[in-house]
This record gives structure tokens, C-alpha cells and sequence, in this order.
């Protein structure tokens, strides 16, 4: 009885299976004209980019949209290929009923890789915008280096000490981005101070010629030179040239000004100061001296008169 039990329980399980199988073979065929398609979809593909590639490279288009045109022909024929495996491999599924589906599920997806298509979309963004290009250095929230790299989703920043950065494009996008090398030349300046008692304005042409004889200025942009404040030992100025736009060229240029302007003032006399600190005391200032040391130093006093005395 129990036998017959288990073999009643069991029956509904191995036709179910069997069906499957049934199925499974009988789509066998349509299995492989649906892998031979793919096969045929990743062929194409590899051709489209490659064809793609070879044409732009003739052309004065930047490499990152190079890449993006590249990547979203073989988006499009991947997307192809699939729909095409889909109908083979299951007849009763339509074109119509297949975008009905992704219709629906675009929502769900969407919601799910809300990042993945963020960074997607700002990254076409920040290739198909003009300012920032592969090798540009840019500074972006705290993050400063050579752009190495731009794909669909991340940005490859190399920083000045040789670490690579993998910044999300949104990040980049959303947040206000300097581009430090967008122009050849770049403006840098320093504070400069003599002191009070110095002719300011014989400071000034002493500080405007050393600069513009210093090393990686730029000769054609003006040296500009202007008195900026009073400082608390000192009269400042604001000391402007041109260099440059690459970082090292920033270390460089002001090396070269603050070692020619110091040099100059010291060969003109000018005293650059160092901070004065007066202090004031509400009641008069005692100074107690120590009676130990101070009999130290009168008995130090007192034998070396007497030993001056008898070499007399």
C-alpha cells in the first residue's frame, strides 16, 4: 500500500520531467541555428567596430569618441543579433511582444541599475563635451591627475604621484571640474614682502626684473607686480607670470621666481623680514636674577682681575 503511495506521489514529478525533456529535445535544432546566430552577431560585431575604428582614426575626432562610437555599434548589433536568437529559438515570441516585455521590465531594470546607466549616460556626455580631453589634468573634488581614460562607465585618472584613481563619470559630471591644462599657458602668482622702511616702489621694479629674467617664464605674457597689503613686519606683494599649464612646470616656474627674486633683494640690500613681536605687560617687568649664578659670575669677575694683576 505504501508502495503504491509513493508511486502515485512520484508520477506527476517524472511526467513533468519527461515533458521537459520531450521539449528540451525537440528545440534542440532551434538551439543551434540560435548559438549559430550569436556566432554570426559576435563576427559582425568585431568587423562593425573594426571597420568603425579604421575609418574614424583618418579623422580629427577625439580618441574617447572614437571609442564611444565604436562601443555603441556594437551595442546595436549585439542588441539585434539577440532578438533575432529570441524568435528562432522560441517561434510564438514576436518582435511586438518582445518590446511589449522590455517595455515592462525597463522599469524594474532601470530602478535596479540606476547607477550603471547614470554613469553610462554621463560618461557620453563627458566625451561628446569638448573641455576635457585624454592627457587633460583636472582637479575634481579633492581628485588631481592626468586623464589616463574614459570608458562607459569610469573615468582613469593617473595622479602626479603615479596611483590610478577609478572616478564614476556621474561624479565627474555633477561636480564642478577644473581643467588645469586646457589652456598651454597657465597664470601663477606668490606673495612677495620688504620690509617698512624699503622705497616700495624701487622694490617693485627690483621684483618685476627679477621675474622676468627667471627661468621657465613665459617671455611673451606680462610680469605683473602690484603692492597688496600691510602685512605685520612687512609691505606684501603680489607677485603674477605666466608659465606653462602642467603641474611640473608650476613647481619649476615659482622655484626659479622665488630664488631670483630673493637674490635680487639681497644683492639691492632689502631687507626681507622676518615677523616682529612686541609685547606689551600691564605693570612694569621685574627681572630677578638668580644669587647663586650671580656670585658665580662676580667670583669669575673678581679672578680674572687678579690674574690680570700679577701678569703685570
Amino acid at each position: 500500500m505504501e508502495k503504491l503511495l509513493n508511486i502515485e506521489l512520484l508520477t506527476p514529478l517524472y511526467d513533468q520531467i519527461t515533458s521537459m525533456a520531450v521539449g528540451f529535445i525537440k528545440i534542440l535544432p532551434m538551439l543551434g541555428i540560435g548559438i549559430f546566430v550569436l556566432a554570426i552577431t559576435w563576427a559582425i560585431s568585431k568587423a562593425v567596430s573594426k571597420i568603425l575604428r579604421k575609418s574614424l582614426s583618418h579623422t580629427k575626432m577625439r580618441p574617447s569618441l572614437k571609442s564611444l562610437f565604436a562601443t555603441l555599434a556594437k551595442v546595436a548589433v549585439w542588441t539585434f543579433g539577440i532578438m533575432i536568437t529570441a524568435t528562432v529559438v522560441f517561434p510564438s515570441l514576436t518582435p511586438a511582444k518582445m518590446l511589449a516585455t522590455l517595455g515592462l521590465g525597463s522599469v524594474a531594470i532601470g530602478f535596479a541599475f540606476k547607477d550603471v546607466f547614470e554613469n553610462f549616460l554621463a560618461g557620453i556626455l563627458i566625451m561628446l563635451r569638448d573641455p576635457m580631453r585624454i592627457g587633460d589634468y583636472i582637479e575634481c573634488e579633492g581628485v588631481e591627475g592626468r586623464v589616463e581614460h574614459i570608458s562607459i562607465r569610469e573615468t582613469y585618472i593617473r595622479e602626479t604621484d603615479d596611483e590610478l584613481v577609478l572616478v564614476p563619470n556621474s561624479y565627474l559630471f555633477k561636480n564642478p571640474l577644473t581643467v588645469v591644462t586646457d589652456k598651454a599657458l597657465r597664470r601663477f602668482e606668490i606673495t612677495a614682502g620688504v620690509g617698512y622702511g624699503e622705497d616700495v616702489d624701487k622694490c617693485r621694479e627690483i621684483i618685476q626684473n627679477a621675474v622676468e629674467g627667471a627661468e621657465f617664464i613665459e617671455k611673451d605674457k606680462p610680469v605683473q607686480v602690484f603692492a597688496k597689503e600691510f602685512g605685520d613686519s612687512s609691505i606684501n606683494y603680489t607677485v603674477r607670470w605666466w608659465s606653462q599649464s602642467a603641474p611640473v612646470n608650476k613647481h619649476k616656474s615659482r622655484d626659479k621666481v622665488i630664488s631670483a627674486i630673493k637674490r635680487a633683494l639681497d644683492e639691492a640690500g632689502v631687507e626681507i623680514p622676518f615677523p616682529y613681536r612686541t609685547m606689551t605687560f600691564s605693570e612694569p617687568l621685574i627681572i630677578k636674577q638668580d644669587n647663586d649664578r650671580g656670585k658665580d659670575s662676580q667670583n669669575s669677575q673678581d679672578k680674572g682681575e687678579k690674574q690680570a694683576g700679577a701678569k703685570k
